[in-house]
């Protein structure tokens, strides 16, 4: 007998709706102009639910962030270290560059610089993603264009550091030839024991 449970039932759709409200609010208005009244509207979902479950706008970010966390990351597979990691280099500036992600992005950074809770969720973001990526050096070490002793999350630290310097500190564009360097200098630091 089939059962009409719709798998995740009411819970998993309302915080599915409020997650993509909580989206395009940043991505149109950024940390700043994000609001749960907003996202309650956008989400239709009432107010004092939104305020209950989420309780503030970081809350809203903190729970956007694990779920994001847990979804797969297209990790290139060139057959190279070197093109792996510039691949992976290219996917995190494409994806502050693009027009629909580059804001929302942003606006995660924009609030773990303002609060604790939102710092937490983005590193465990930031730790998900680094141990997907990852898989491209452990690839490296077992074809031997890496030494075995690299610490595959360092490469992959290493390698993306620089976009967030120029995003974020500097101010400046980030170009797929920043990108490959980037990529390209993580590489040699781990193939000379560096890393």
């Amino acid at each position: 007998m089939q059962s009409n449970k719709r798998p995740g039932g009411r819970s998993a759709r309302v915080r599915d709706a409020v997650r993509r409200a909580t989206l395009a609010e940043l991505g149109e208005h950024g940390y700043a102009g994000l609001t749960v009244e907003n996202v309650a509207e956008r989400s239709g979902v009432h107010k004092t639910t939104v305020y209950r479950r989420w309780g503030n706008v970081t809350g809203l970010i903190s729970d956007a962030l694990d779920l994001a966390a847990d979804e797969p990351w297209p990790i290139p597979d060139t057959g190279s270290i070197e093109g792996d990691l510039r691949g992976i280099v290219q996917l995190v500036r494409s994806g502050f560059d693009d027009p629909g992600l580059g804001p929302v992005s942003s606006a995660f950074v924009a609030a773990a610089m303002q609060s604790p809770d939102a710092a937490r969720a983005l590193h465990a973001f930031f730790a998900a993603r680094h141990e997907q990526s990852a898989e491209v050096v452990r690839r490296a070490v077992t074809r031997g264009e890496l030494p075995g002793h690299v610490d595959v999350h360092e490469v992959i630290r290493v390698a993306v550091a620089p976009v967030y310097y120029r995003l974020f500190v500097a101010h400046e564009p980030v170009s797929e030839q920043d990108a490959a360097r980037a990529a390209d200098a993580a590489l040699a630091a781990a193939r000379a024991g560096v890393l």
